[in-house]
């Protein structure tokens, strides 16, 4: 179980750098042409395109994921502790008013409960 949550937790990590790579995405710009026909390999603006498509859905997945948690405490932990860092561990066992061994097992716990929603998704 302790790899599958590191793997979850990584996942989560990029989930953040998805959604700046989106924003940074430009409008797609009509394609070049330089009077030359070339079938055989993608242009820029092309190749950016396809991208943004798969990083969109990429972020689709964990957001549909993520949206699928009910639990307060647990979309607290996965959202502003572990994605956005708002919080210091410290900080965010405040916030829950838990100690930092049951703050632990709740963020186990959301990253369990993450995985099984995203594994979901992606099947």
């Amino acid at each position: 179980m302790r790899q599958d949550v590191k793997k979850i937790r990584n996942l989560l990590k990029q989930y953040a750098k998805l959604k700046r790579n989106l924003t940074d995405f430009n409008q797609v710009s009509s394609p070049s042409f330089d009077g030359v026909s070339s079938h055989s390999s993608r242009n820029g603006t092309e190749s950016r395109l396809i991208n943004h498509v798969d990083l969109s859905y990429q972020l689709k997945e964990v957001e549909d994921a993520l949206n699928a948690i009910d639990d307060p405490q647990y979309q607290f932990i996965l959202h502003d502790y572990i994605i956005e860092k708002r919080f210091s561990r410290n900080e965010a066992c405040e916030r829950l008013s838990v100690s930092v061994s049951k703050f632990n097992y709740l963020k186990n716990q959301a990253l369990e409960k993450f995985k099984i929603n995203y594994c979901e998704i992606v099947v």
